[in-house]
């Protein structure tokens, strides 16, 4: 029974895993783009992509496939276009 479990902990964390390098890969993504849009290095670029999620209160992961999504066509949602937009205004005044 103890080698039951400890096979469904491993698949569950495996699961995990593989999740959280798929996040990973798009939110990698994401952050370059923006490093291309506003010329910033990669630290600025996450600091973004966390203030438009923190302000749209959507996970982080989700905001990246937005953005990432915007260069097959895809448009963003207003509020995160929106939120993006002052983001990249906020970057500029750190400056």
């Amino acid at each position: 029974m103890a080698l039951v479990i400890e096979i469904l902990e491993l698949r569950a964390e495996n699961d995990q895993l593989t999740r959280a390098l798929s996040s990973r890969a798009v939110i990698d993504q994401a952050r370059g783009m923006v490093m291309a849009l506003a010329p910033c290095p990669s630290e600025r670029a996450w600091e973004l992509l966390v203030d438009v999620s923190q302000h749209c209160n959507v996970k982080l992961r989700d905001v990246a496939a937005s953005l990432v999504a915007t260069a097959e066509g895809e448009p963003l949602s207003e509020r995160m276009r929106r939120e993006l937009r002052g983001a990249l205004r906020r970057l500029d005044e750190r400056r």
